[in-house]
């Protein structure tokens, strides 16, 4: 069952692929390599995905993702 509180989750376009590329189990480094962005950012990104999704981690964040249909 989903929460209210995560009902209605947007994120911009850089947070879903960051988001993506957590699905599939990539490090913070295979991200940043991959989209070309710094570690910084992605670590900034996937804050913003946590504190988004009220996640504890980024394993919950995925979890609420695939429930919520946000990825593929």
């Amino acid at each position: 069952m989903v929460s209210k509180e995560t009902e209605s989750i947007e994120l911009c376009e850089r947070e879903l692929e960051v988001l993506e590329l957590l699905t599939r189990g990539y490090e913070n480094k295979q991200i940043a390599d991959k989209l070309y962005i710094s570690t910084h950012t992605v670590k900034a990104c996937i804050s913003g995905i946590l504190k988004k999704f009220k996640a504890k981690n980024r394993t919950e964040a995925v979890s609420i993702a695939f429930r919520k249909k946000l990825i593929k």
